[in-house]
């Protein structure tokens, strides 16, 4: 961590504990992290930390290659997906950060959402009726599965493609394939490799059939 005597635009940075919050991490975490050298810091004059938001859109994308992900697809256009609407309803701080970091690198003019557990996410489906669902399997208050099933069942929601994103392989997935029948699945270790492209093309798409 060093002294830097031309800061950059506050806008590229964050305290320890936003990088925390971005991460899913502890800040004690972050800090290790940036004594190790693993995120780009420095100390301002009063001595508080400052951390580059791209050194840790940077982690997060590394993380993500070396668990197989691949590059992250950042020079795709943003093209249809100007002043389109996605709901994420996933309850891990972690991949609601990473969901969205991607997303503002790769779709800047997207609007995302986000709800931390299904019932809330119902709710907030009905209000936004957003152009893409991306829900997790596995959610507090009301299971993924149960959701996407009830979404499905709407006639509110029929403009809504659907996305699954899980960390459950396809064994583990089994229990669920009547919800997931003609839905995309992503698993979370292929995220920032494959959600990209999917979105922009069901996007692109326009509303779902039967819409």
């Amino acid at each position: 961590m060093t002294q830097m005597p031309n800061d950059p635009p506050p806008s590229d940075t964050c305290t320890t504990l936003e990088a925390a919050r971005l991460l899913g991490l502890a800040v004690r975490s972050v800090q290790l992290m940036v004594d190790r050298g693993e995120l780009e810091a420095w100390k301002t004059p009063g001595g508080h930390r400052r951390i580059l938001r791209s050194s840790v859109r940077a982690w997060m994308a590394r993380r993500q290659a070396e668990s197989g992900a691949g590059p992250a697809g950042q020079d795709r256009a943003a093209g249809p997906t100007k002043n389109a609407t996605v709901l994420l309803i996933e309850d891990s701080v972690y991949y609601q950060n990473m969901v969205r970091l991607l997303l503002e690198q790769t779709f800047p003019d997207l609007r995302l959402h986000v709800a931390g557990e299904g019932i809330a996410g119902l709710a907030m489906a009905g209000q936004l009726q957003p152009d893409v669902l991306i829900v997790d399997i596995l959610l507090p208050g009301i299971d993924g599965a149960t959701l996407l099933t009830s979404l499905r069942s709407h006639a509110q929601f029929r403009n809504s493609r659907l996305v699954v994103v899980t960390s459950l392989d396809e064994t583990q997935r089994e229990p669920y394939a009547y919800a997931l029948t003609g839905v995309p699945v992503i698993h979370k270790s292929r995220l920032v490799a494959d959600l990209p492209p999917l979105l922009g093309d069901l996007i692109a798409q326009g509303p779902a059939a039967g819409a």
